[in-house]
């Protein structure tokens, strides 16, 4: 029976795993855990490891962590854009999968691609998906290269660099709200050097996981809910619950909103004041 590794804390490839219910394939979690399988179990099981980088739900990026002829990797890069994470080099790895959801923000449009060296694999991609979809949406590709065309125009870099500024100040916000609080603290993201911009720069992350420090709140979505802040719960990406998602990609409006409800949130924190 072949191996189906994960290296990310997203449960989606588990729930796919499950649903398919495919004999041959079985779900076993976090890679990290499966380094120390010995050489004859590697060797007589075929194992996919995905690899999620920039890792959702912390923005860290990601490598494969297990080795080995019976071993493959496939990337999923979709959040592997310059507004979003620092680019160190072109992705070159064996799998690797995009979509225009992360890219352009057009999630509705469900356009995504893949990279792939072996033609074998690509040959079994292509039979799986006339199989499953008949092929993809004629409208869904002219939406995309309508969209890909309009990125192109000028120079080809004004939306990374738009994008880039707006979720550097998006974060930088957020940051400087919770440097006042003992309560909450925010992942670390080092700055470090992107090829796209030619320079080192600092955190830009889709998303921002918190976790409540206090021993009590061993459950901090309901702690943000009743502060009235919606977020996603650590058990959806394979950590206790002390953890939450908060989604950074959103509106104007709905974004001031959340910054000000989690600034009134840690200004209530022992009498802490906040900027």
């Amino acid at each position: 029976m072949a191996l189906f590794i994960l290296d990310c804390d997203v449960q989606l490839y588990k729930t796919q795993t499950d649903f398919f219910r495919n004999a041959e394939f079985e779900y076993k979690g976090d890679a990290n855990l499966l380094k120390k399988l010995d050489r004859n179990a590697k060797a007589n099981n075929s194992i996919i490891e995905f690899v999620t980088s920039p890792n959702n739900p912390d923005g860290n990026l990601r490598v494969a962590v297990l080795q080995g002829a019976s071993v493959r990797a496939v990337y999923d890069h979709a959040y592997y854009w310059p507004h979003f994470t620092a680019v160190p080099a072109p992705a070159d790895e064996d799998i690797m999968i995009f979509t225009i959801s992360k890219l352009t923000g057009h999630a509705g449009t469900r356009f995504g691609w893949a990279f792939i060296k072996d033609e074998n694999v690509y040959q079994n991609m292509q039979a799986y998906i006339r199989a499953a979809e008949l092929g993809i949406s004629r409208k869904a590709q002219l939406r995309a290269l309508k969209r890909m065309k309009t990125i192109l125009q000028g120079n080809g870099t004004e939306i990374f660099n738009y994008a880039y500024h707006k979720m550097s100040d998006r974060w930088g916000k957020l940051s400087r709200i919770f440097s006042f609080s003992k309560r909450f603290s925010l992942q670390e993201i080092p700055p470090r050097f992107c090829n796209f911009f030619r320079k080192v720069r600092g955190p830009s992350p889709a998303y921002a996981w918190l976790k409540c420090e206090r021993e009590g709140d061993t459950n901090c979505k309901s702690v943000l809910r009743a502060a009235n802040i919606i977020g996603r719960e650590g058990s959806l990406f394979n950590v206790e619950n002390r953890y939450v998602r908060l989604s950074l990609l959103k509106s104007e409006d709905d974004f001031n909103l959340l910054l000000s409800r989690l600034n009134k949130l840690v200004a209530e924190e022992d009498g802490v004041k906040t900027m």
